[in-house]
């Protein structure tokens, strides 16, 4: 899904929002059993609830990965049934060099199928360029996270005064354009996206941070919507464990819906 054909599902569906899929075998409803079939369950319902008020799903390797071969299976088989009528980012946060980094995207975007993957980048350049090999996919670099460690080193002056977030931002637009590269920028910074936003004018915005993490949609819209809306909103335990009875995925559905309409109402006021 190229950036031509996500604004248009963004504009189609009044909507920006990413669902996180990070499913915790603890907090599944009882219902649904347990083990990894119960997560593939728990999945599917959230997915048909949610589809259409929402333009991206972003599950986290981290919750499948726990789960041994099988959780690799329940990931292959949530992005299959997503299908292609979203965008389906891979969160692993990967990063590493030459063949390492070239094996990671080759499981991410030929293996399972995702189109985007989200990448660390602080091990430079030649640790990003291998996902950038693989065409019509999208690299998403943590650049400024909504984690409250963030600031250990993300705020760090360089030479010329700027913080680390921005330097990445700057230097990492010499590598892909903004067909190829989006940015993770967190909602628990709302204040910093106006400046985000200057940094890289054209290209996507993976926001966490809203929901759980209290992040405020309105200023992120606000201050980071481009002429393309150039946002994509996730919120996912907010969402998948906003009900835990028999009637998660109404109450998940009822949750997106409250913020689909904020972004009707953000895309109606800030979208030149």
């Amino acid at each position: 899904m190229d950036r031509k054909a996500l604004f248009q599902l963004i504009k189609e569906r009044k909507s920006f929002l990413c669902v996180g899929l990070d499913p915790d075998p603890a907090r599944l409803p009882k219902h649904l059993g347990s083990g990894p079939a119960a997560v593939y369950r728990f999945n599917q319902q959230i997915v048909d609830a949610t589809r259409d008020l929402c333009v991206a799903y972003k599950p986290n390797t981290a919750f499948y990965e726990a789960m041994g071969p099988q959780g690799w299976e329940v990931l292959h088989a949530t992005l299959e049934y997503i299908g292609d009528n979203h965008l389906k980012i891979a969160d692993a946060k990967r990063g590493d060099i030459g063949n390492t980094s070239r094996m990671y995207a080759q499981t991410f975007f030929e293996t399972l199928h995702a189109d985007a993957v989200t990448v660390a980048p602080y091990m430079g350049e030649d640790s990003v360029k291998p996902f950038l090999d693989f065409p019509d996919k999208w690299v998403i670099l943590l650049a400024l996270t909504s984690n409250t460690g963030s600031e250990d080193f993300q705020f760090t002056p360089q030479e010329n005064g700027q913080p680390l977030y921005a330097k990445l931002m700057t230097k990492a637009q010499e590598w892909a354009t903004p067909d190829e590269l989006m940015f993770v920028c967190g909602a628990t910074h709302p204040e910093k996206f106006r400046e985000l936003r200057q940094l890289a004018p054209d290209s996507f915005f993976l926001v966490p941070g809203i929901g759980a993490q209290g992040g405020d949609l309105a200023a992120v819209a606000r201050h980071g919507m481009n002429d393309h809306c150039g946002l994509l909103v996730n919120s996912s335990r907010g969402i998948i464990y906003a009900g835990s009875g028999e009637d998660f995925a109404e109450a998940a559905r009822k949750a997106a819906q409250e913020l689909q309409q904020q972004m009707v109402s953000a895309l109606a006021t800030y979208l030149p």
